[in-house]
């Protein structure tokens, strides 16, 4: 362990959430933690950016008004440059799938972060409900316990990744958690599941998006395979997918030949 460690640490729940906390005591152990998080949720922001954003002392740390990219981008560029990690999380509510890797605030400064040449990890714990339950999960109430195994595996990720290598080769670690009733305590790596179920209704002049996935995971219903981060942490594993940030594009042959043929007629 490297005593002097430097992690910058954000979330998109706000500064307040027990999830955050959790993390920073946690963190705290391994070396020097600089929370530079929102003030208030910023849940689903995705990589959303501001222009200026006003900024407060907080006991841990600094709550910033704005997005987790304007914390990443504050925080790196003059809060607390040159760190050896980004850390985000932890987040109430997991960040499954591919579909989700944009919209997720959570995910989004670590994405950032990458941007910028720095490895981060985005943590988030999920949260099961009951398919007789007539609520959502984002209507329960989860206490900093709920965080433990979350906390746990994030801390040895923290500790241990920089060491062993593991960001020769990604640009940053999507980790997913089950609560800890529901975890059997091994990390699994994974790739983002391909599934989406989004729908729509509109009554009234009101159009209502629905995302069918955490419907679906309640009941135990899902498709996705093995090797998937959904299927991983359904099946009460730590998910742990490597990705990348840059967008990439491949070769293709037919958009090539449209190209060439552009302005002829």
């Amino acid at each position: 362990m490297d005593d002097d460690l430097d992690i910058l640490l954000t979330n998109d729940d706000g500064i307040e959430s027990p999830g955050f906390k959790t993390l920073y005591d946690s963190l705290s152990e391994l070396g020097d933690v600089t929370a530079v998080a929102p003030a208030t949720d910023q849940s689903a922001v995705g990589r959303a950016i501001s222009s200026t954003v006003d900024i407060a002392e907080h006991e841990l740390g600094y709550a910033i008004e704005g997005t987790p990219a304007d914390c990443v981008v504050a925080g790196l560029q003059s809060i607390c440059p040159d760190p050896d990690l980004v850390v985000s999380g932890c987040n109430k509510g997991a960040n499954l799938g591919h579909y989700v890797l944009g919209r997720s605030g959570t995910v989004s400064a670590a994405v950032e972060a990458a941007f910028f040449g720095v490895p981060a990890i985005a943590a988030s714990l999920y949260v099961p409900i009951d398919p007789d339950e007539d609520r959502e999960w984002t209507d329960v109430d989860v206490p900093e316990s709920k965080y433990d195994e979350a906390t746990r595996a994030t801390t040895y990720l923290v500790e241990h990744a920089l060491g062993a290598g593991v960001f020769d080769n990604a640009d940053y670690l999507n980790l997913n958690a089950p609560v800890p009733d529901y975890c059997t305590g091994d990390i699994e790596i994974t790739r983002p599941s391909h599934m989406y179920d989004m729908d729509a209704t509109v009554d009234n002049g009101i159009a209502s998006l629905h995302d069918r996935v955490w419907e679906r995971m309640a009941a135990g219903e899902i498709p996705d395979p093995e090797g998937t981060d959904r299927r991983a942490v359904v099946d009460g594993h730590i998910s742990v997918s490597p990705l990348t940030a840059p967008h990439t594009t491949e070769h293709h042959d037919a958009l090539d030949a449209l190209a060439e043929t552009y302005g002829s007629d």
